[in-house]
């Protein structure tokens, strides 16, 4: 049982099951054994007689409407959307599920050393791990992500367009991130744009006026601090001056005449 925490499945193989859960995708969908795992906690409640193992979409149907009332009339805090993902056989939706019941029924938390599963049970962070040449392309990606029990569950084409629709967004913005992060692979050259040299954009005269505004609106508010500032810039320094001899009489006179 890859994926789930020690002490889950400690608890699970405690139980003494009909059949060893190996893979919970598949072991689950049908409902029997969460039925059983009930009826070791509310023996009187679920009656396994009540329930089918088969492993046709009416046996799961009628498995999983008999849980559905028995969580409802419980108040069992178990999300609509990990049964779903259970019954369709969506990654990551049965761990989730043991994973709860087990919090529900021995009131004891998981610890949890890996990240969660992803809320729409993508096999995205299966096809992250996969290189580059073996990740799904769009056809594949609808297919592994939109079961056929889906499809014979609810026969409505408008809500079966909108999920392969989701699916085929989700796939192309994985390759637009793909392209992103290896634009060597994709053959991806750079434009003119992203060639040519970036330069610092220069300052408009609205910008400069409005700069100039604003410091003389400061300087007029504080006089006192310009005075100060520009008496600090300021330096002074001492010229000496040479001066002449003292005129003769005959240079006096000549230029008193003058």
């Amino acid at each position: 049982m890859a994926g789930l925490p020690r002490e889950t499945l400690k608890w699970v193989q405690s139980l003494d099951l009909t059949w060893q859960v190996k893979v919970p995708k598949w072991d689950l969908t049908n409902g029997y054994l969460v039925a059983e795992i009930m009826s070791w906690y509310y023996p009187k409640e679920i009656t396994m007689h009540s329930y089918n193992n088969g492993t046709s979409l009416d046996s799961k149907h009628r498995n999983w409407s008999l849980l559905k009332n028995f969580i409802k009339e419980k108040k069992l805090a178990i999300p609509e959307e990990y049964i779903e993902g259970t019954i369709h056989c969506k990654e990551g939706a049965a761990q989730l599920l043991i994973e709860k019941m087990f919090e529900i029924l021995t009131n004891r938390s998981v610890r949890k050393v890996r990240g969660d599963y992803e809320r729409d049970f993508t096999d995205r962070a299966y096809q992250e791990k996969l290189p580059m040449h073996a990740r799904s392309t769009a056809t594949q990606a609808i297919k592994n992500n939109l079961r056929i029990t889906e499809n014979i569950a609810d026969t409505s084409l408008i809500l079966s367009q909108q999920k392969t629709q989701s699916i085929i967004n989700n796939h192309i913005e994985a390759r637009r991130q793909q392209r992103l992060e290896d634009p060597s692979r994709f053959n991806i050259k750079p434009t003119l744009g992203e060639r040519c040299l970036r330069k610092a954009p220069m300052q408009s005269t609205s910008d400069i006026g409005r700069y100039e505004k604003s410091t003389d609106r400061q300087n007029a508010l504080s006089p006192g601090k310009e005075s100060e500032s520009r008496a600090q810039t300021v330096q002074f320094r001492e010229v000496k001056v040479k001066q002449m001899g003292t005129p003769t009489p005959y240079k006096a006179s000549v230029m008193a005449t003058n």
